[in-house]
């Protein structure tokens, strides 16, 4: 689906607009989508090479700072200096994280908790770092949850704790900052083309997983498209966007999940792992083989 071209119409025409995990995948899509529609946009990430060329190809004012969403010391600093020279951001789009899978048993704990640190204590620096930008604005903060945040799934025990933990955040934060004119949405994802969802495909127990799901729920879908009805819901201040829209029944339906995904999963997983041993998959995609964690436990990891 095209992105809306430049317009006067369009609320988000001279906003400050920040994205974390901008670098590439959807944090990068949706910075593209933002700049096209008229908003100053802030890049923020780990890899600066990948955060500048990303910068580079977006048509409007833009501008990137490389920080870690888990250190809340050099996000707060990066949040002050966008301030100063860039302009106060009314739009915080909350999109860094990273995902690993294989059995609990066998997972590196020290990436098990980069996960979590990741993607839900990241999610949390952020809000803090930007909450006093968004009481100035008036501004708007978007937290890009997952499916995974209502029903969770074997072999993404870290992936889904911290989904389901950045939702409830999200919703807490929401109550709190409500009567200071500040509107927070939660975003509800499915499979999303991405290098990290790419390379997951490439590992059995993920693979395998992504197979057993109903056919709509396996659907991996365009990474522009799902930009697209995120920057949507930031123009209209939106609670919660679902992509896809059927993900709503989900959220309906989202006390059901649990036991079904155990009842599938008592069946399917000795039979599988049977054919194919499941085994940790380590963090996934570019941005996870980058990570700090990642990189300490390939080093230190022994052979199969």
């Amino acid at each position: 689906m095209p992105s809306v071209p430049p317009s006067r119409t369009s609320p988000l025409v001279g906003r400050v607009a920040v994205v974390t995990g901008a670098a590439r995948g959807l944090g990068a899509a949706m910075a593209r989508d933002l700049s096209e529609r008229g908003a100053d946009v802030v890049l923020l990430g780990r890899q600066p090479e990948a955060l500048a060329e990303t910068a580079a190809t977006l048509p409007g004012r833009t501008g990137w700072w490389e920080a870690d969403v888990t250190d809340v010391g050099v996000l707060g600093r990066a949040a002050a200096d966008i301030r100063t020279r860039f302009g106060v951001p009314s739009v915080v789009v909350a999109n860094a994280g990273i995902a690993e899978g294989g059995p609990f048993q066998e997972t590196d704990p020290a990436t098990w908790s980069r996960v979590v640190e990741t993607n839900l204590i990241g999610s949390a620096n952020t809000a803090r770092a930007f909450l006093p930008d968004l009481v100035a604005t008036r501004g708007y903060h978007l937290q890009v949850a997952s499916l995974a945040a209502l029903g969770a799934s074997p072999m993404m025990s870290a992936y889904c704790a911290s989904k389901a933990g950045v939702e409830s955040f999200a919703h807490a934060f929401q109550a709190e900052v409500a009567h200071q004119g500040i509107a927070v949405g939660i975003a509800y994802l499915n499979w999303t083309d991405t290098d990290m969802i790419r390379d997951a495909d490439q590992h059995a127990v993920l693979r395998e997983l992504r197979r057993h799901m109903p056919p709509p729920a396996r659907k991996v879908y365009p990474v522009e498209q799902v930009a697209e009805r995120l920057v949507t819901a930031v123009e209209r201040r939106s609670r919660a966007v679902y992509v896809p829209g059927w993900l709503r029944l989900a959220q309906i339906g989202r006390a059901t999940l649990p036991p079904i995904v155990t009842r599938i999963s008592r069946r399917e997983l000795p039979r599988l792992s049977a054919r194919e041993p499941f085994r940790e998959t380590g963090l996934l995609g570019a941005g996870g083989r980058d990570d700090p964690a990642e990189t300490a436990r390939t080093r230190t990891r022994p052979p199969h």
